[in-house]
This record gives structure tokens, sequence and C-alpha cells, in this order.
């Protein structure tokens, strides 16, 4: 059975994207830890991110930090976090949180946007790039 990212990247079930290429995606997670809190993942469904074949793991990381970039720029923040967990989806993505302290990271206090506010907030992130 389809992950619920592959579902994403096959338009089954809608979502905030920020970027994507041929092998990668990017898309604000549902249930953020804070405001502009992005998934990157490969669009390969693999289960682990140390199970990716080494030129995608690579690939993605690259990716993974251009969108970090945009990502600082668009999103007031001290820092953008990484996180790799990976419990919750079986399928490898990469967590990108802006922090401006440790509680950000903990994955216990999550922020709840409008349909609208995330739109806005995917939006100045795009053109962030």
């Amino acid at each position: 059975m389809a992950s619920i990212f592959t579902k994403i990247i096959n338009n089954e079930i809608p979502c905030y994207k920020i970027a994507e290429t041929e092998n990668c995606l990017a898309f604000l997670d549902i249930n953020p830890n804070t405001e502009g809190h992005t998934l990157c993942i490969p669009k390969q469904e693999i289960d682990s991110l140390f199970d990716l074949e080494k030129d995608l793991y690579n690939e993605l990381m690259v990716f993974s930090k251009k969108v970090a970039i945009a990502l600082k720029k668009a999103v007031p923040c001290k820092r953008v976090a990484l996180s790799v967990i990976g419990l919750e989806v079986p399928h490898a993505h990469v967590h990108l949180i802006p922090i401006n302290e440790m509680k950000d990271v903990t994955f216990i206090n999550k922020k709840k946007f409008s349909k609208t506010e995330f739109k806005k907030i995917a939006n100045k992130i795009k053109a962030s790039f």
C-alpha cells in the first residue's frame, strides 16, 4: 500500500508544495512545530533515509539545503533545524523546522494554521528561492 507521501506525490492527496525536482518534493507539514515546518522527501518510496541509494541520498540533502535557505529567508528564525525521525510515515523524509528555541523541535507543541495561512506561508517560502 502506498504511503501518504506517495499519495501526495501522485496528486491523490493535496499538499502545500514548496519546491520540486525530478526526484524530490518539499511541502509544508500539516501538523507543524512552527510556521514554515517543511518536509523534504524523495519521490521514490523507501522507508528509511539511510536505505536510500547514495546518489538519491545526496540529492535529497542538497535539495533540502536549498529549501532550508529559502525557508530561513521567508520565516523569521534563528536557525532552520533538520530532523530525521521517520517513524510516523514509512517513507524517508527530512523535517526542516524554523527554530528560535529548543522547544521548537520537540514535536510536542504543534501549531494550527488555516488553509489560507498555509497557502500564504507556502507562497512566501516559494518566493524566497
